[in-house]
């Protein structure tokens, strides 16, 4: 049997190619003989510049940034094949892995280090700049980032962030980098959301980055705010809401266009004729959840799997039943550790174990390929 396995990270505990070792540990366990091929994938977040650095034979490069609550931090990017295209990672300069769980409060985070990050590629001279917009920890409708590449905002002193969008009182673009002219800016998006309501980046993300629920109210406030001083740009384009709005400000201070993150990464991994060659796909995340059918890997890997009629089989940390994450089922087989009894937090202390445990657990069950 031919079993390509395809998953994302799991966050906070595995890349999505210690993901892929653990998933084909556990097909060794009972289908010793199965060729496995091992595509670790990646929709925007985390594993975006590892997966077309090394689908493109490029190279990885580093900055010193500011980091989301404004220390310096150090963050890679990627020059790729032909060192005309840079990939970044937002989640490397404002990841909400850089807010220890007690500071977390995407009033006081920023996307300052994102535009920084940015001038490093420019200053590198690509012409073409991908932007991954998954696993930020700030909800700032990118005035940071706009503010890094020149952008001014009167009324606020310091970087813009979440807390302070709603004291801005003028948007200034005069001052942009002019080299944004003259490159393609391509946001890389792991969600459709919109930029505001009640599934937009506040309402939807806010609470995953800390922000209580009388917080939620300020950023939706602020991003209100700002999106109208800034004017022209419709922010209920699905996508703007990504990475905490970023995808708006990338858009209406960038001049980006906006991409399914996973859609990006597969073409550049040659996913499809992959699929073609196997007879089973293994796919998964931490957490299949809402969010699942709205660009996350899985959905991606089901849908192009089910185009050309290949089994997938979708393996998680936990899940939550209900809405997309039923849509996804009627694409793929899912199975999460948690379904064994396992709590969340033991699956996420022994997450590679644990995965590897799940992969052996479903695969001894299909008798046959396709069935349980």
């Amino acid at each position: 049997m031919r079993i390509l396995i395809a998953p994302d990270s799991f966050k906070e505990t595995l890349t999505a190619a210690k993901a892929a070792e653990a998933m084909a540990a556990g097909v060794r366990e009972v289908l010793p003989a199965a060729t496995i091929d091992l595509c670790p994938l990646a929709d925007g977040g985390e594993g975006t510049v590892d997966a077309l650095v090394e689908a493109t034979a490029g190279a990885r490069r580093s900055a010193v940034v500011t980091g989301p609550l404004g220390e310096q931090i150090s963050a890679g990017w990627g020059l790729l094949g032909g060192e005309e295209t840079a990939v970044i990672e937002v989640a490397e300069a404002a990841g909400l892995v850089h807010v220890p769980p007690r500071r977390r409060d995407p009033r006081r985070t920023t996307t300052c280090g994102v535009g920084e990050l940015m001038r490093a590629a420019l200053d590198a001279g690509v012409g073409r700049l991908l932007v991954g917009l998954g696993g930020s920890g700030t909800t700032d409708g990118g005035a940071g980032m706009a503010q890094a590449l020149g952008a001014r905002f009167e009324g606020i002193d310091g970087s813009a962030c979440g807390g302070n969008l709603l004291e801005i009182r003028s948007v200034d673009r005069s001052g942009l980098d002019r080299r944004l002219g003259a490159t393609e800016v391509v946001a890389a998006c792991d969600v459709t959301n919109p930029l505001l309501g009640p599934e937009g980046a506040a309402a939807v993300y806010g609470p995953q980055k800390g922000a209580t629920p009388a917080a939620v109210e300020e950023l939706e406030a602020g991003l209100v705010h700002f999106s109208k001083l800034v004017g022209d740009v419709d922010p209920q384009q699905p996508g703007l809401g990504a990475a905490g709005g970023l995808g708006f400000g990338l858009v209406a201070f960038c001049g980006a266009s906006l991409r399914s993150g996973v859609d990006l990464v597969m073409e550049a991994v040659g996913f499809s004729s992959r699929v073609a060659a196997a007879d089973l796909v293994l796919t998964g995340e931490g957490r299949i959840d809402s969010q699942t059918a709205r660009g996350k890997v899985p959905w991606g890997v089901a849908r192009v799997a089910s185009e050309q009629s290949v089994a997938t089989v979708v393996l998680a940390g936990d899940r939550v039943s209900g809405g997309p994450t039923e849509a996804l089922g009627e694409l793929a087989q899912c199975h999460a550790v948690t379904d064994m009894g396992i709590s969340p937090t033991e699956a996420m202390a022994n997450a590679a174990q644990m995965l590897q445990r799940l992969a052996a657990r479903v695969l001894a069950r299909r008798l046959t390929f396709g069935e349980e």
